[in-house]
């Protein structure tokens, strides 16, 4: 019965087969041997025993024909020690396994720390750059003021003073964008309805990116204010705007997104940049050509463009990822060539509700006095370029190319209203430290800072601090009486 129903599925199923028959014989001859006892059978038990005989020789035949076989059938042991084998090769694969995963992970972690650590370089020589051109540009653009304004009745030089202008303001539109890159730049951060700056944003870019490109903005309904400075975001979008508009030649379609997200733990061990948190999201996505996967990991960095030389300074992207990282968020970026381009901004949640931008207080564009003011710079160019410029305000002045020399003035007996320096000085003290001591010994004393790349001294986490007035450099002469006016009454 088990050899009809499991036919295919027996090993060796003749020898089986004979044994099963064989018993079979064997059963018979002793219940003929049994009857015998009562009843004579004769030659019934002669032809049972040769049945039986004949099956044995035929049994044993077939055994050895198999022997071969049989001999190298596993036994329990063996299969024992092979199933054992087996899982010590499984345990050695999984555990190569894991250490292959562990050395990518390493390897990724090393690329993402020698990029990081690339990027802070950059940044820091970025940003010297910055200070030194800032104090050049300092007295380019003062002195071309007073040389448009002496030669504006006669449109020759007149004209000539208006192009040396208008590259000095390029150069300090490209000391911006650096010193955004090094995050040197003063920021004044504030809770910021986001939604409502993608709104005047996608307004403004209309005109600029032109009708053959179409602008959809998908804006979260419960978008959170973020914490950050407005006007340093409206320029991030507008250079992600334009980047995208570069990429989209023929037409396409700019999508502006913004909604609440929250990175965990997860997505902060693939990208060491990233906090994990709740922050507000703002996408800039187009239908662009898309960038190369080999090019991702340079697209912030200063200078660097896949645009045709003279189309972009490259300082685009590097602007937003300088602005995003001092304002503590971070910035993802996702292209597929030929399918378009996606930029994150991730920027951090305010406690508090959208704050309303101050009111602009009407002052004159030029303000006079007569009060005096020690001026602390260790340029020697811009210190007799600011000298100039404040006495042709009606102020005296004192000057001072070092915190020590600033210190003697300060103890002497001159009088001082105002305490103008710069915020990067030698002498031992930088111009915050100046301002300290220099309040310690004649209280009252009014400050304003200037610089053109700031350290810790005056920003602290990217903000500027409560009680500072600071005049970034370069700066016209109308924004220089404006802001010795505000620190001298406030």
């Amino acid at each position: 019965m088990f050899l009809w129903r499991r036919w295919r599925d027996v090993l060796f199923r003749g020898v089986v087969a004979g044994l099963a028959g064989y018993a079979a014989v064997c059963g018979i001859g002793r219940i003929v041997a049994i009857v015998d006892l009562w009843i004579p059978t004769g030659d019934a038990s002669t032809i049972v025993d040769a049945i039986q005989a004949l099956l044995s020789f035929g049994l044993i035949a077939i055994m050895v024909r198999i022997l071969p076989q049989l001999l190298v059938l596993p036994t329990r042991i063996t299969l024992q020690k092979a199933y054992a084998q087996l899982e010590e090769e499984v345990r050695q694969r999984r555990a190569a396994e894991a250490m292959v995963r562990r050395f990518q992970e390493i390897e990724a972690n090393e690329a993402q720390v020698r990029q990081a650590q690339k990027m802070e370089a950059i940044g820091q020589l970025t940003g010297g750059v910055a200070h030194d051109f800032n104090n050049i540009l300092t007295v380019i653009t003062g002195t071309i003021e007073i040389l448009a304004d002496a030669v504006k009745d006669k449109p020759q030089l007149a004209g000539i003073a208006a192009m040396i202008s208008a590259a000095a303001e390029r150069g300090a539109d490209l000391t911006r964008h650096l010193l955004a890159f090094s995050r040197r730049q003063p920021l004044q951060p504030r809770a910021t309805d986001v939604n409502a700056l993608v709104v005047d944003a996608a307004r403004l870019l209309r005109p600029t990116l032109g009708e053959q490109i179409e602008i959809e903005s998908m804006l979260g309904h419960d978008s959170a204010p973020a914490l950050i400075d407005p006007s340093q975001l409206s320029t991030a979008i507008l250079n992600l705007a334009l980047n995208a508009r570069d990429a989209m030649p023929d037409g396409g379609k700019l999508t502006l997104e913004t909604k609440n997200v929250t990175l965990d733990e997860d997505y902060a061990r693939l990208n060491r940049d990233a906090k994990p948190g709740s922050y507000v999201m703002i996408a800039v996505s187009d239908t662009g050509q898309g960038i190369p996967a080999s090019l991702l990991d340079k697209v912030f960095e200063p200078f660097f463009t896949t645009k045709d030389v003279g189309k972009g300074s490259g300082l685009g992207l590097s602007m937003v990822y300088g602005f995003v990282k001092q304002s503590n968020g971070h910035v993802k970026i996702y292209s597929e060539q030929g399918h378009g381009t996606t930029v994150k901004l991730y920027l951090p949640r305010a406690a508090s509700a959208p704050e309303q931008p101050a009111a602009e207080t009407g002052r004159p564009a030029v303000a006079r006095g007569d009060e005096t003011i020690l001026i602390v710079e260790d340029d020697a160019l811009v210190r007799d370029y600011v000298v100039a410029q404040v006495r042709r305000l009606g102020y005296r002045t004192l000057s001072a190319s070092n915190a020590a020399e600033g210190l003697a003035i300060i103890d002497s007996a001159e009088r001082i209203d105002l305490l103008f320096t710069d915020v990067i000085i030698p002498g031992g003290k930088n111009g915050r430290q100046l301002a300290i001591e220099a309040e310690k010994r004649r209280p009252g004393l009014k400050v304003l800072y200037t610089s053109g790349y700031t350290e810790n001294a005056i920003v602290h986490h990217g903000r500027l601090d409560a009680d500072v007035l600071l005049l970034a450099k370069p700066y016209l002469s109308a924004d220089l009486a404006r802001m010795i006016r505000t620190a001298l009454e406030a």
